[in-house]
Formats: C-alpha cells, structure tokens, sequence
C-alpha cells in the first residue's frame, strides 16, 4: 500500500507538473491478478482496485494499518467496473454485475474478490474510510442508486449521477460513493467547480478510449494547475482544491468522499469570474 502526505495550498504554488503527479494521481490500479491499494493522509482515506484472474484476490491487511484485519476500524465501498464477478466476505457471496455496489461493514475479517470469467475479468474499485460504528454490509445494483440528472448541452456538462453510499442511500459511517456518466458530446465534469473544506475527495476515471484524455483541474479556485489523466487514473482532491475535469471525449468517473459529513449539496462554489 502506497502512501500520500497532506499537502499545504501555499506549498502547492511551488509544484512542478511532476511534483503534482507524484502527489495527487495514481496510475495503473486495476492489475490483474493484483490489488493495488493508495493511503492518502487526507482523511485517512484508501483507495485501489485489482482485476481478479483464475483465482481470488484477498483484501490484504497491511501492516501500516496496525489493525488485526483491514476492516478492525474501517468501512469498505466497492463498484465493480468490470464484467461479472463475486465478493465474498466473511463466507458470504454477494455476485456484482457491471455498476453493482457492495458496502462492506466494519469489523468484517475477510474479503476475497473473484472474476466469474478470467478472460473478461470484473474490474473492482474500492473505497474505504475509518469507521467508528458498523452499519450492514448492502448490495445495491444501478438501479437501486439514487439517479440525478445534471448540466445542459450547451455547456457541454450534460450528466447522469448515481448515488450509492450516501444519507439517503446504503447506510455507512462516512463514506459517500457513486459515479458519474457524461452524456455523448459533452466533456466537463463538476462544473462550474467547486470546493468543500469539511470533506476530501478522490475521482477514479474510467471508460475513456486509451487515444483520450481528460484535463483535470485543481488547486485553490484563484490558482489552479492541471493533471493529464487517463483511463483508471485517480486524482486525490484535498479539501481546499477544486476538482473539475474536461476530456477530449466522454468518460465516466467515481467520485469518493470522506470527512466532517455526508451532505452531497455541501460545498463551496467558485463563481466562474473568480477562477484563475
């Protein structure tokens, strides 16, 4: 498990494209056969994904976690991006189809993830957060999340969120989980931009054509830089930082919250004349 520091906004006027890379994107998170997991210290949120092959991938309890298992004081949100696959956690087999949610409850000790088909393998994302209460591990297909409609075609910003793990949807402690589908012929995300001090955010790009990009944009809404992102990369988002993103083609991406609530509409907007 990989780990990343906090990083202080005045500090952040001094980064490099590099310096900004190394800090805030993660790349090459669905290994097959792997899990590849990301500490950000940003509310001591985890973030990874595997590609289970012929056999079962086991959610590993890292040492840095000085827990007894990795879930001993953690919630766990799952959305498989992949083809068809199963999680089983502590005996129990939950099948997962492309966009299906699993919640995975504090104080579970195992979970294994597997792909029905290894030639079309299921493509696990996951989130997880501290937790100091449990809630029941909950499955939820597309259709069972919360569906919002977003943007108009003249901004190019027409979008369909899906809301999994929020304060109206499957019960967790702090973790807020879903993604968001860009409709064809339109590019920006989240926009106009906006920050939330009270929570931190992580964005996982997915479904974007390997000849695509997406230009992502953050930093304070006055002094903004931009990461070149592509298909399953993710940009940690700290509180102070807008997060807004436009590709060069449609794209889907998930979007992971932790922090001081799971209010969905809390945030801070950066009026458009403002950004720099």
């Amino acid at each position: 498990m990989e780990t990343r520091y906090g990083v202080h906004p005045h500090h952040f006027r001094t980064f490099t494209t590099e310096e900004t890379r190394n800090e805030f994107l993660a790349t090459d998170l669905m290994k097959t056969g792997e899990l590849t997991l990301v500490y950000s210290h940003y509310d001591r949120f985890i973030f990874g994904g595997v590609a289970p092959g012929a056999t079962g991938v086991d959610l590993p309890n890292d040492d840095d976690l000085k827990a007894a298992y990795f879930l001993e004081r953690r919630e766990l949100g799952i959305l498989n991006l992949g083809d068809a696959g199963k999680v089983v956690v502590d005996g129990t087999t939950y099948g997962l189809a492309r966009f299906d949610c699993l919640y995975v409850s504090r104080g579970s000790k195992s979970v294994v993830f597997h792909s029905n088909d290894p030639g079309q393998p299921a493509k696990f994302y996951l989130n997880s957060a501290p937790a100091h209460r449990e809630f029941p591990t909950t499955k939820a297909t597309q259709a069972e999340a919360n569906r919002v409609a977003l943007g108009d075609q003249e901004h190019a910003n027409k979008r369909v969120l899906f809301q999994y793990i929020h304060e109206n949807g499957i019960k967790s402690c702090q973790l807020v989980m879903g993604f968001t589908e860009l409709l064809a012929g339109n590019i920006w995300n989240t926009f106009p931009p906006h920050t939330h001090e009270r929570r931190m955010e992580v964005y996982l790009y997915f479904d974007l054509p390997d000849d695509q990009l997406v230009m992502h944009f953050m930093g304070k809404p006055t002094e903004t830089k931009h990461l070149v992102v592509r298909n399953f990369e993710a940009v940690i988002s700290p509180p102070w930082s807008i997060h807004s993103g436009a590709g060069t083609s449609a794209y889907r991406f998930v979007w992971g919250m932790a922090g001081e609530n799971q209010a969905f509409t809390d945030m801070d907007g950066a009026p458009l004349p403002t950004v720099r």
